[in-house]
C-alpha cells in the first residue's frame, strides 16, 4: 500500500502525461502496448533495464493475442479461444502477467495505482495458454516438491544430505539442515514453498511502499508451490522476460537440473553423436520455428526434440505432438529411485507405497507396484511416440536396436541394484549397520551411503548412456566401471570390523 501517496501519484500521474504521445508512436510502429504497463515501463526501464530490455526482445512485447488467435495450426502458439477484448489490442507485457486476478494471488500489493503480485503462475499463464499448463501439471516435475519432501524416505536422504554434521563424543552427529540450505539445494531444482509471511515499507523513489515478503524466494523450481496455490515454474524453462522457445529448446535450460551425477542427462547427450552435431552445427539451426521440421529446423535432437516439440516432416505430417506432459513419450522411468520401472499413473508418487509400507513404486528388492504403475498398453504407446521421434532419421533397424540395448541396460543396472541391496539387507539383519526396522536411517552410514551411490549415481548413469549413446558414461564415467567396484567396497566393508565407517 503506498504510504506516500501525494508523491507517488504525482509521479505516476506524470508518467502518464509523458507516456501519452509514446503509447501513441507505440499504436503507430506496431507496439501496442496498453497504458499499464506503459506506466511499468516508465520507472522499470530505468530501474531494471536488463529485465526491460529481455522483454523488448520477446514475442510477447510483439505480438498482440488478436494476431497469435489468428494463426492457424499447426504454427499456432496459444491454445486459448479467446480472451477478454480489453486483452486482444495490446501485446502481452509486464501489467498483463503481474496485475491479473490479483484478487487470487495472496502476494498482491497496492503499488502506486495498481494491484500488482511479484510471483507470476502458471494460472496466470493459461489465459493464454491453458492446454499447455493443464497438461504441466500432470507432470512428475509439476510435483516435485511434494514428492520429495511429502515422501518421508526421499526427505530424510535430502535431510542427510544438506544437514551439517557435528563431530560429538567420537562420532558424527546428524543436525536439522537450515531451511534456507534446502531452498538452495535439492529445492532449487524441485522448487520451494512460497509463502506470504508479512509485509514490509520500502522507501523508494516514488515514496514509501508496501512489499510482500516471501518464504522459499527467489526460486523457478519446476515444482515450486505457489502463493496463489498453483503449482510449477513457466520461466524454469521459458526464463523470464523473454520467455523464448529458442531457449526452452536449447539443452542448456534442461541443464541447470539434468546436469548430474544423479541426472546426467545434459553430460551425456553433450558427448553423444547428437551432442557433437549440435556442437558443430546448432548455430545455423532454426529455433523458433513452430512447428519444427527435422532436417530442415535442426539436424540432430536436442532434448525438447524428443519430449515436448510438435515436429511435422515437410508435407505438414505430424511426426509428434506437442506435449508439456514431458513423460508422454516415455515408458520408463529410468532415474531418481533404486530401480528403473514403469512411469506411475499419478505424478504425485509421494502417496505410493509398496507391500513394506515404504513410499517406493518398487519393493526393496526390485519387484514394481504394479497398480500405482502405467501398464503394457501404455507403456507401448508411449515407446511408440518416442520411436516416432526418432524415425525422421533413423531407420527401423536402428531404432529396434538401439532400445534393445536400453532395455538390456535398464535389466542389468536394476539386477546390480538388487546385488547391492542383497548386501545391505544382510547387513541391517546381522546389525553390521542400523536400518529402519532397529531406528535407523538407512542413509546415515557409510555402507548405507555406498548402496544410494550405487543407484542414484551409478546405475542412472549406466542407463542415461544406453539411452542417449553417450558411451563413456555407461561405463567409467561413473558407469558399469564404478557399478563393479562399488559392489567390491560394499563387501569390503560388511566383512571389517562391523562396518560402521
Amino acid at each position: 500500500m503506498t504510504r506516500n501517496p501525494s508523491r507517488a501519484g504525482a509521479v505516476l500521474a506524470f508518467a502518464f502525461a509523458l507516456l501519452a504521445p509514446a503509447a501513441a508512436r507505440g499504436q503507430e510502429d506496431g507496439s501496442r502496448i496498453s497504458e499499464a504497463t506503459q506506466a511499468c515501463l516508465f520507472c522499470h526501464e530505468n530501474l531494471h533495464p536488463g529485465l526491460v530490455a529481455d522483454w523488448r526482445l520477446s514475442r510477447h512485447a510483439r505480438t498482440t493475442m488478436a494476431e497469435a488467435l489468428a494463426v492457424d495450426e499447426p504454427a499456432r502458439r496459444v491454445s486459448t479461444p479467446g480472451v477478454p477484448e480489453e486483452l486482444r489490442d495490446v501485446v502481452v507485457g509486464c501489467a498483463e502477467c503481474h496485475t491479473h486476478a490479483p484478487d487470487t494471488h495472496p502476494d498482491t500489493v497496492e503499488h502506486g495505482e495498481a494491484r500488482v503480485h511479484p510471483v507470476v503462475t502458471p494460472r496466470d499463464c493459461a489465459l493464454c495458454h491453458p492446454r499447455e499448463v493443464d497438461e504441466y501439471g500432470q507432470n512428475l516435475m509439476a510435483h516435485a516438491y511434494e514428492n520429495l519432501l511429502g515422501n518421508d524416505l526421499f526427505s530424510d536422504l535430502a535431510d542427510r544430505i544438506n544437514g551439517v554434521e557435528s563431530w560429538t563424543d567420537g562420532a558424527l552427529a546428524p543436525r536439522t539442515p537450515h531451511a534456507a540450505t534446502t531452498d538452495d539445494s535439492c529445492l532449487a531444482c524441485h522448487g520451494t514453498d512460497v509463502q506470504v509471511v508479512r509485509r514490509e515499507t520500502r522507501d523508494t523513489g516514488l515514496g514509501e511502499m508496501e512489499f510482500p515478503v516471501l518464504t522459499g524466494w527467489p526460486n523457478v523450481g519446476v515444482g515450486r508451490v505457489n502463493p496463489d496455490g498453483s503449482r510449477g515454474s513457466c520461466s524454469a524453462c521459458h526464463t523470464r522476460h523473454e520467455f523464448s522457445i529458442a531457449m526452452a529448446r536449447k539443452p542448456y535450460t534442461c541443464a541447470q537440473c539434468h546436469k548430474g551425477p544423479d541426472v546426467p542427462a545434459f553430460k551425456v547427450w553433450e558427448v553423444s553423436k547428437h551432442g557433437n552435431i549440435y556442437a558443430a552445427r546448432g548455430e545455423g539451426w532454426d529455433f523458433e520455428a513452430v512447428p519444427w521440421r527435422p532436417g530442415r529446423h535442426f539436424s540432430a535432437p536436442t532434448c525438447a526434440t524428443c519430449h515436448i516439440s510438435r515436429l511435422v516432416n515437410d508435407w505438414d505430417m505430424t511426426l509428434a505432438e506437442r506435449t508439456h506432459r514431458m513423460n508422454d513419450r516415455l515408458d520408463t522411468r529410468l532415474f531418481g529411485l533404486p530401480y528403473a520401472h514403469p512411469h506411475p499413473k499419478d505424478p504425485r508418487t509421494s502417496t505410493i507405497r509398496n507391500r513394506a509400507g515404504m513410499p517406493l513404486p518398487t519393493e526393496l528388492t526390485g519387484e514394481p507396484v504394479a497398480t500405482a504403475l502405467i501398464g503394457a498398453d501404455e507403456r507401448a504407446a508411449r515407446r511408440n511416440a518416442m520411436q516416432a521421434v526418432c524415425l525422421s532419421c533413423h531407420s527401423r533397424s536402428w531404432i529396434g536396436g538401439h532400445f534393445d540395448r536400453l532395455d538390456h541396460s535398464i535389466a542389468t543396472t536394476n539386477e546390480s541394484t538388487r546385488t547391492a541391496t542383497a548386501i545391505l539387507l544382510d547387513a541391517w539383519r546381522q546389525g553390521v549397520a542400523t536400518g529402519p526396522a532397529n531406528g535407523g536411517s538407512p542413509f546415515d552410514e557409510t555402507l548405507e551411503r555406498m548402496w544410494v551411490d550405487h543407484w542414484l549415481m551409478y546405475a542412472n548413469s549406466t542407463r542415461f548412456a544406453s539411452a542417449m549413446m553417450g558411451a563413456d558414461y555407461g561405463v567409467f564415467a561413473d558407469g558399469r566401471y564404478a557399478l563393479a567396484a562399488n559392489l567390491r567396497r560394499m563387501q569390503t566393508l560388511v566383512r571389517l570390523d562391523g562396518g560402521r565407517r
